[in-house]
């Protein structure tokens, strides 16, 4: 049996990147596990806000996610996995599932300046989005903010990659993006 195929798509938040995910999940047909969702799942089934979270549950939905990442490729089940991470989070993890999986890496770029605007945005048009985020206290935060955002480090390793500019549309268009994939 071949390799099942796993598909990272990341990049500094509001980058684009859960609305490309769940488009290439749809037109793929392969299963979207996000880093973000799950941690809503969490904080709806705790029935709490995020200013109540224990600083341990990040975390533990940090492990979840790569858990879960690594049961679904070792029993061969392909996906798509997306996330705001870093290099330094997303590389030690990315190693191992290298030998597991056939990986693709789509890195969404957007200028850090739009990043902010679309940041503010989704909080406006969503304020329930603070319960499950917390961006509220980002917003009033801007060192934080700029941590995020500006000072993004993408991950890096030895597998095909793919930088996608959100700052408009799609750049390669999805068209080319589901090509890369495949």
């Amino acid at each position: 049996m071949k390799k099942p195929l796993l598909i990272v798509i990341t990049g500094r938040p509001a980058s684009g990147k859960t609305t490309l995910a769940h488009l290439l999940s749809t037109q793929l047909k392969l299963p979207l596990l996000s880093r973000d969702e799950l941690k809503e799942g969490y904080i709806y089934t705790a029935s709490i806000d995020h200013s109540e979270l224990d600083p341990s549950v990040n975390w533990q939905i940090y492990e979840t996610f790569f858990k879960t990442i690594e049961l679904l490729l070792t029993d061969g089940v392909s996906l798509i996995a997306e996330a705001a991470f870093q290099h330094k989070l997303w590389q030690p993890k990315l190693l191992y599932y290298l030998s597991i999986a056939d990986t693709r890496i789509i890195i969404c770029e957007t200028r850090p300046e739009l990043a902010k605007i679309r940041f503010n945005k989704r909080l406006s048009d969503n304020p329930e989005r603070n319960i499950f985020h917390g961006d509220s206290f980002l917003t009033s935060a801007e060192d934080k903010t700029s941590t995020l955002i500006e000072h993004y480090e993408h991950v890096r390793v030895d597998a095909p990659t793919l930088f996608v500019d959100t700052n408009e549309n799609y750049t390669p268009e999805v068209s080319e993006i589901v090509r890369f994939v495949k």
